[in-house]
């Protein structure tokens, strides 16, 4: 084949059509029917055939089929709009393939480059626009490269500029915390000036900023490590500033902020403690964005889609969290870089964490009438044997998979949203090559990529080969596609946008604030507002119904079962520049890092509960009983709220449950109704109390006498029973009442609390085993006659919890025990009692004055020789060896008093000092509260980064 041959038949036939017929005629017969039909297979008037054609020919032979051409008839289907796209190296210097984790977002790929391309056809030229960024030769490596990165490519609403991230090339032989960080950047498509969006050096590099977008009154709004908000509020409790890292510990995590256009007036939006990315305006204002819900490090561990207001406000959970199983077979899947198209779906990219072979599902879910890809918006499930559910792969037949098929693979695409049902897309033709040479047939040769056959694919002979990633043109309503730009060997084109104008996105309003609201904000708090904590899914789980409940002449509150709840939050961690410490800091589990409490308010009788509460800060909620013990399932996601903003709640939920919950257009409705009238009191309660119709009783008290705050300690007071009849008598958990380090992060807290009752958002409620639980074990708990001289009876925990008794003698502690002083011999950076509390030992007994490991026999022998007095094995009369049956002996199990999993999984230890158990009275109310709290939170043995001990 030779190009005069071509070119013969593009000047005698003139169309598109003739030439790439004689195009696919040529090649059906270079290349067996096994590899062209699956390409052929979704092609209309030989459009498919480029795909085989920038394989195995160069552009000139491409160029007869594009458009422009010797008079040529313009190509419909052809954009004239100009594209911009990013290519860079499959692999780095050293030969490795350079993957992609949403987990890692600032992960450095050095050698990408900007291009602008005039249109969106093959012959069209095109231009480095981001390396003027590096003019300077100090950012050419010794072999006179320029290695920066370029991502996140952004088109303004008018189509005149380019928003996007950059990375400087390395600094050689610099500290990874002296590396260049991620920057955002803006191209003018009208004056070709290239700038850098914060312009000053320092505070450019004051963390990594990633994905930019215009928000529709022209401000930027991007995801960051900057975590401004976050840092700041550090300094309250005498921290240095730094980013905190994500729930994996891998690095910082990003969150969303937002800048002037140029740059300055940086503010935080988001405050999870894992990654928010990828933002998304839509039509309506509001941002969409993939939120990685890591809290906790469960099983739901995965990026799922949330919306926020522009201002911070508004955060809703919209779809994912049960979804992350609709891969194939099941696999797991996550939602990223979400983009609204024109119907006002939402296309992702569906994907594993981590892409080495840089393969995603482009996808297309109904977000409007799903929550889940098989739970409709009125939580009814679909059976997806026989319905389509939410999510549909935008590419016909191509099924969610991290494993080639004859269709090739994706790696990227961007929504033209021009009424045609059309995407930018890298695509790689399916390519093959042999593990194993001797397997190999005649002519073939092991390493050398082929193209695919189904029988390949199946073969356990082969493995992918590279991918080679050009720059495609699909159209999903023929199923059929173009191509843009050429691939090539070693290169992927990874990101690609059309810049073409389109309606700006409406502008969010903030509501007015209530004057409740306005007060809450004048104080930096939110609200936040639960109908009932015993709604569970719009299941009523009280024990005789709500308004059994709520009624305290059918009811009284010693027989509620949810009394209080706890309001916590999670630590920034650190990272090794600013604090390195071991892991052994986290105790037991590493799970939920560490965690602090912001403080306590009441559960009304009908389990609503309204209260103040931190703004601008993540937060999740327990619900607990009358002793101040967890009874909900740990909230694994951070709540937050702005100043001033209310959140409200249904109810509750289990983490297993796919009812929809949290999203506030999918939930079922409250089972508490509220109050029946205006003007009266719920039923035998106080009269002062009156009602507004369907106010909860939280939404009452806050009316009628002042919405609640946080206070550092469980207090009850019945003020809901009416003062006529009996109320119930009051009690408070108070940490006055301990005789120990109380564990408030500030001097000033206490003493506010204790002289004024004002509990101030800054203050928290932070517990470390070192500091305020082991000295429990040891405080003095004797007590003495009248004279103060003769001892009657000593309940100091390591009195009996010992392995020496009072003449230091050894002894067996009692109940296999010991609380005492000393590093454990099983890890030295813990205390033993810490240990003994919260990991399974061996059981004890004392030999010859010696504490040694108690066995007992298992039922098995073993069968071991009999020896004479000169240790020659014996045989018998005729002359066989003689065995002697030896019972096997093995250590007995102590399991652990304590877990991790919270006070009431704890009842081992917890039930010994409740009403009728062998330590009743032992420990006071308030250090079983402090207890319970330090279990529920996860019994760390640290909960401040900063007095973990440093390496």
């Amino acid at each position: 084949m030779n190009t005069d041959h071509i070119t013969n038949i593009y000047e005698s036939d003139g169309k598109q059509v003739g030439i790439c017929e004689a195009l696919r005629k040529h090649f059906v017969t270079l290349l067996p029917d096994s590899i062209l039909k699956p390409v052929f297979s979704r092609s209309i008037q030989g459009v498919s055939l480029f795909k085989t054609c920038l394989i195995v020919i160069p552009l000139l032979f491409l160029s007869a089929c594009g458009t422009g051409n010797s008079g040529q008839e313009k190509d419909p289907v052809v954009v004239d709009q100009p594209v911009a796209f990013i290519k860079r190296p499959l692999e780095d210097s050293d030969g490795q393939r350079q993957v992609s984790d949403l987990r890692q977002p600032d992960l450095f790929r050095p050698g990408a480059v900007l291009y602008l391309k005039t249109s969106a056809s093959p012959g069209a030229s095109s231009r480095d626009i981001s390396s003027a960024a590096f003019s300077d030769p100090a950012f050419l490596n010794d072999e006179g490269e320029l290695l920066y990165d370029v991502r996140d490519l952004h088109v303004s609403p008018d189509a005149t500029k380019l928003l996007f991230s950059m990375r400087a090339p390395e600094i050689e032989n610099a500290d990874e915390e002296d590396q260049p960080k991620w920057n955002i950047w803006e191209y003018d498509l009208q004056t070709s000036a290239l700038r850098r969006i914060i312009t000053s050096n320092i505070s450019a590099e004051e963390g990594h900023d990633i994905t930019p977008v215009y928000l529709p009154d022209n401000r930027i709004l991007f995801s960051s490590t900057r975590q401004r908000l976050t840092r700041a509020s550090l300094l309250n409790d005498d921290k240095p500033q730094y980013s905190g890292l994500d729930e994996d510990l891998r690095g910082e995590a990003f969150v969303l902020h937002v800048m002037d256009e140029n740059g300055e007036n940086i503010q935080q939006l988001t405050f999870n403690h894992s990654h928010d990315l990828s933002p998304e305006v839509l039509n309506n204002g509001k941002i969409l964005f993939s939120r990685w819900d890591n809290a906790g490090q469960t099983a739901q561990n995965g990026f799922n889609l949330y919306e926020i207001n522009p201002d911070g406000s508004g955060l809703n959970y919209l779809y994912g969290r049960h979804s992350h199983d609709s891969g194939a077979s099941g696999s797991q899947v996550h939602f990223s870089y979400p983009k609204q198209l024109e119907d006002n779906t939402i296309a992702v990219q569906l994907r594993e964490f981590s892409n080495e072979n840089l393969l995603v599902q482009p996808t297309q879910i109904n977000i409007e009438d799903y929550v889940e890809h098989d739970v409709r918006l009125d939580g009814t499930s679909l059976d997806l044997s026989v319905e389509s559910g939410a999510q549909a792969s935008i590419i016909q037949g191509l099924e969610p998979s991290q494993t080639q098929t004859l269709l090739g693979s994706y790696s990227a695409f961007y929504p033209l949203n021009d009424g045609s049902n059309r995407y930018l897309v890298s695509w790689s033709i399916c390519r093959v090559q042999l593990i194993d040479a001797d397997a190999s047939t005649v002519g073939d040769q092991a390493g050398a990529a082929e193209f695919c056959t189904q029988a390949k694919l199946n073969s356990d002979d082969y493995e992918a080969a590279d991918p080679i990633y050009g720059l495609w043109l699909y159209d999903a309503s023929n199923n059929t596609q173009l191509p843009i730009d050429l691939s090539e060997n070693g290169v992927v084109y990874d990101e690609a946008v059309l810049l073409k104008a389109r309606p700006r996105a409406d502008e969010f309003i903030a509501p007015e604030l209530s004057t409740e609201q306005q007060a809450a904000a004048n104080a930096n708090l939110g609200i936040i507002h639960i109908r009932s904590v015993y709604d569970f899914d719009g299941v009523d789980t009280s024990p005789n119904g709500i308004s059994v409940l709520a009624d305290p002449n059918q009811t009284q509150p010693v027989l509620r079962p949810q009394r209080f709840v706890r309001i916590e939050k999670p630590v920034s961690i650190p990272d090794d520049t600013v604090r390195d410490f071991d892991n052994t800091a986290y105790g037991r589990s590493r799970a939920q890092l560490m965690r602090e409490v912001l403080g306590y308010a009441p559960i009304e009788p009908d389990g609503s509960v309204k209260v103040t509460v931190p703004a601008n800060v993540p937060f999740a909620i327990s619900v607990l009983d009358a002793q101040g013990k967890r009874t909900s399932q740990r909230h694994q996601n951070w709540l937050q709220v702005t100043p001033g903003e209310t959140l409200n709640c249904i109810g509750c939920h289990t983490a297993n449950s796919e009812v929809p919950h949290g999203r506030r257009d999918a939930q079922p409705d409250s089972i508490n109704t509220g109050a029946m009238t205006t003007g009266d009191p719920f039923p035998n309660t106080d009269p002062a109390l009156f009602t507004n119709m369907g106010e909860t009783m939280a939404e009452t008290y806050a009316r009628v006498r002042g919405i609640r705050n946080l206070t550092p300690d469980i207090i009850f007071d019945d003020e809901w029973t009416d003062p006529a009849a009996s109320p119930s008598a009051s009690f408070s958990y108070a940490y006055n009442d301990l005789q120990t380090l109380q564990p408030i992060n500030r001097n000033d807290c206490l003493e506010n609390w204790l002289d004024t009752a004002e509990w101030s958002s800054i203050c928290r409620i932070i517990i470390n085993y070192t500091e305020h639980i082991h000295p429990l074990w040891s405080l003095d708990r004797r007590v003495f006659d009248t004279d103060d001289i003769t001892l009657l009876a000593d309940f100091t925990c390591t009195a009996c919890h010992t392995d020496t008794d009072a003449n230091q003698a050894t002894r067996v502690p009692d109940a296999q025990l010991d609380l005492t002083d000393g590093p454990s011999p099983d890890e030295a950076d813990h205390f033993k009692s810490y240990r003994e509390l919260l990991f399974n030992d061996n059981e004890l007994e004392l030999v010859g004055g010696i504490l040694v490991d108690r066995l007992i026999e298992t039922g098995e022998v073993n069968l071991v020789p009999q020896l004479d007095g000169n240790g020659i094995q014996e045989v018998d009369e005729n002359g066989q060896p003689i065995f002697i049956e030896v019972p096997v002996l093995t250590t007995v199990n102590v399991p652990a008093s304590m877990s991790v999993n919270g006070a009431l999984s704890s009842d081992r230890f917890m039930s010994k000092f409740e009403t009728g158990g062998s330590h009743e009275n032992y420990l006071s109310p308030a250090e079983l509260k402090l207890l319970a709290e330090w279990l529920d939170l996860g019994a760390q043995y640290f909960n401040d980064p900063f007095k973990a001990p440093a390496n």
